[in-house]
């Protein structure tokens, strides 16, 4: 019990009914664990861990990396019935690397899969993170939202140039003002309207994650 609290997995060594030892293994987390979570909530997202450890061991690690809800002894196979609980309370992504991750990585709203994970889960994930940093979640949740962000910017651009310049080309304005819109013009602005999109989606690059 002692060991377990310490967020280490307890294997007892028998011989003929008869303890011999006790040995305790345990993964270390990564230095930037906690740091990527405390970036996730500030994002005023729910953080949980799903594993299959006891309980103690469990909630000792998810201490360590600062995480509040914790699953427990969770089966491979139950991983997916746990993504659909939380999908009741709203959209879900999950992360993972493993072969047992995979179902719950597809069922996900987004599944995340770490880079240096098995093929199956890069293949269930929606986004693979190249490198193994739990860090990479926020940056590219982050990088998510920018994207859609500069989309909408380039349709509302590039509709306006078409809602005003396709009516001034047709001649609408001919009859009260005289104005028309000349062929150089009108491939002038097109060309406009396609540089200042494809300038707006570069400024992507110096965006600070």
């Amino acid at each position: 019990q002692q060991l377990e609290e310490q967020g280490k997995t307890v294997m007892i060594l028998i011989e003929n009914k008869t303890v011999l030892g006790i040995i305790a293994v345990a993964d270390t987390i990564r230095e930037s664990s906690r740091e990527a979570v405390q970036h996730l909530e500030e994002m005023n997202l729910e953080v949980y861990m799903m594993t299959g450890d006891n309980e103690r061991t469990a909630k000792a690690i998810a201490k360590l990396a600062g995480i509040k809800n914790v699953f427990a002894e969770v089966l491979p196979e139950d991983k997916a019935d746990y993504v659909k609980e939380l999908q009741k309370k709203g959209r879900v992504a999950m992360i993972g690397d493993g072969i047992n991750d995979a179902p719950a990585l597809a069922l996900a709203d987004i599944g995340i899969a770490m880079g240096s994970g098995t093929d199956v889960a890069m293949e269930s994930g929606n986004i693979v993170l190249m490198r193994n940093d739990p860090a990479d979640v926020a940056k590219a949740i982050k990088l998510s939202k920018q994207t859609m962000s500069k989309i909408k910017q380039n349709m509302f651009w590039a509709l306006a140039y078409n809602v005003a310049g396709i009516p001034i080309a047709a001649g609408v304005l001919y009859p009260s003002t005289g104005w028309l819109l000349s062929p150089i013009i009108a491939g002038a602005a097109m060309a406009l309207s396609s540089v200042s999109v494809v300038s707006n989606s570069i400024l992507l690059m110096y965006k600070k994650l």
